[in-house]
């Protein structure tokens, strides 16, 4: 999965904010997780996307949206609807998913 921060416009944008707690194995969630990442930044309104895994199994992506209805539209994707199921049967054993609408993000240290 690519890392580091995804380069975003300056708000206002949305975020959807995955949290998880994946089981034992990897059962082809790498495979999966690369896949949909790289079809979620083909789909039209979708930013960038950040994620980081520690070695426990727990893990957040943030995925960024330019409003509501790309977030939907990614959502009922029909190759992520196939992905959805799998981590419900075989790759979490909990997760949270929220979303929010960004109206400020600064970044720094400043000169580094």
């Amino acid at each position: 999965m690519a890392q580091g921060f995804a380069k975003l416009p300056s708000p206002p944008y949305y975020v959807v904010a995955f949290s998880s707690l994946r089981t034992e194995g990897d059962n082809g969630y790498g495979a999966m997780a690369q896949a949909m990442l790289d079809l979620a930044l083909q789909q039209p309104g979708c930013l960038g996307a950040e994620s980081a895994r520690d070695a426990d199994g727990f893990g957040i992506t943030n995925a960024y949206f330019t409003d509501e209805a790309a977030i939907l539209a990614w959502k009922n994707n029909t190759l992520h609807l196939g992905a959805q199921k799998l981590g419900q049967t075989r790759w979490y054993e909990h997760y949270e998913l929220r979303i929010a609408k960004v109206e400020r993000a600064y970044s720094g240290p400043e000169g580094r």
